[in-house]
């Protein structure tokens, strides 16, 4: 039972430590909008998504008027869509993405994701199809995401499509320069992707997916950082307790959301993503937090232990509250939608080389960065295939979304708007490392695969 005291607290944490759900996602299986005629596929996924998503913003409103719990964004991801085109007999698939867009926009969602496709181990003719239309699909729409996961602990790394994605990243930016490169902001690449994560750029709905179901996405970096004022000092054990305890009464108000929201939608409930995901919002940094620890600056000797801290923490405390924690959950750190991080590689305390070694530790990987425009393909191929090493060698989710951005050099800064934030260009190694990109192939499972 809720007493008057956690009441009260979680009061204090919307009011003034910046506490919200940062997303009700529902996922949509589109299995069943194959079709060999491209136009009545787009035409069933159009109506299948305004159908099952049609009270989904609304619904996510009233919650929010309801309980007094700020809702920011509602999402929808949906099947890989190299999966449900792949019975088409058209080779452009950039329609599919123009569909995903008008029902995402006919609903009211926020963001869409799902113009995905699954190449760790290769590709069928729908994926290539699928990842060679991506530019132009980003280009074109505004409110459609997309992913595409490149390796699994399971597989190993597919280098034929880390070279691949960093020519669709090269592409993408330019396509889109007329916004900064804002169309590499809704591209994500992974090592091990989750089926059931509710945040953008990166959601699809996994083929072990049910149907429908919704996903909440609950954040709080404000919250950790105000409670470890009150350890301030003490030992790092007694800060991971008090993470712990934080994170447990953040996972509470996902569940009571993410309930709501499935009785009132008549969809099942999936999962709550405890991940604390960043704003620029003074007060809402994951940054923050690390130097509350005791670090004069992110970045600084000391960064990547008082994250892995955090990220443990983070998720004992969820667990504790909800026996249906997923997605992602942990801390994410994101370069433009932090304003600790944003402050730091401004500085110069945070490199592109320490954030890798923070990937070690944390939820995803190199989030929302950006970097000169004149950066070549083959090094974001190998900025990929680092962090698809570092997924696939520690059995966890690795991510890559860099953004390239057109006539912007080191030091200049890029807004992108709204919770993407803004960011400064940060340096990239010039050593090039084409010719290990050019030799394509895979690279093979690590032992610890073979845990059968």
């Amino acid at each position: 039972m809720i007493n008057k005291g956690e009441i009260l607290q979680t009061i204090e944490m919307i009011d003034q430590q910046h506490l919200d759900v940062r997303t009700i996602t529902m996922g949509i299986s589109l299995r069943d909008c194959g079709c060999a005629d491209m136009n009545k596929s787009c035409d069933k996924i159009y109506d299948k998504i305004c159908r099952k998503a049609g009270d989904l913003v609304r619904t996510g409103e009233a919650i929010e008027r309801e309980f007094g719990i700020p809702i920011v964004n509602k999402r929808i991801s949906v099947t890989p869509i190299s999966l449900v085109a792949e019975c088409c007999e058209a080779n452009d698939y950039v329609p599919f993405a123009k569909a995903l867009d008008r029902a995402a926009k006919e609903v009211g969602v926020d963001f869409l994701g799902g113009y995905s496709a699954l190449v760790q181990k290769g590709f069928t003719v729908g994926d290539e199809r699928l990842i060679r239309s991506i530019p132009e699909a980003l280009a074109e729409t505004e409110l459609v995401c997309s992913s595409v996961n490149v390796g699994t602990t399971r597989a190993g790394v597919n280098m034929d499509a880390v070279r691949l994605m960093g020519e669709t990243v090269k592409k993408t930016a330019e396509l889109t320069k007329h916004q900064g490169g804002l169309g590499c902001a809704k591209l994500v690449v992974f090592c091990n992707a989750v089926e059931d994560n509710p945040f953008m750029a990166g959601a699809f709905h996994g083929v072990g997916e049910p149907e429908c179901e919704i996903n909440v996405g609950v954040s709080g970096p404000g919250v950790v950082c105000q409670a470890l004022k009150s350890a301030k000092g003490a030992p790092l054990d007694v800060a991971a307790e008090t993470i712990k305890k934080t994170a447990f009464r953040i996972t509470r108000v996902g569940q009571l959301v993410a309930q709501e929201a499935s009785n009132r939608l008549g969809v099942p409930f999936g999962i709550v993503d405890l991940s604390l995901a960043p704003t620029a919002t003074i007060g809402d940094s994951v940054a923050d937090i690390l130097e509350e620890l005791g670090l004069s600056s992110v970045g600084a000797p000391g960064t990547t232990a008082a994250l892995a801290l955090l990220n443990d923490a983070v998720k004992k405390g969820g667990l504790m509250a909800s026996s249906s924690v997923g997605g992602l959950s942990g801390a994410f750190i994101p370069v433009s939608e932090d304003a600790g991080m944003i402050a730091a590689a401004r500085a110069g305390r945070l490199t592109i080389e320490k954030l890798e070694a923070m990937t070690c530790v944390c939820s995803v990987g190199l989030d929302m960065i950006a970097i000169p425009g004149d950066t070549p393909a083959e090094t974001i191929a190998g900025i990929i295939a680092d962090e698809a090493a570092i997924g696939m060698v520690n059995s966890k989710t690795t991510a890559v979304r860099v953004i390239p951005v057109p006539g912007k050099s080191v030091g200049d800064m890029v807004s992108f708007g709204g919770l993407l934030g803004e960011a400064p260009v940060m340096p990239v190694n010039t050593c090039s490392p084409a010719e290990f990109i050019l030799r394509g192939g895979r690279i093979p499972a690590p032992l610890q695969s073979l845990r059968n």
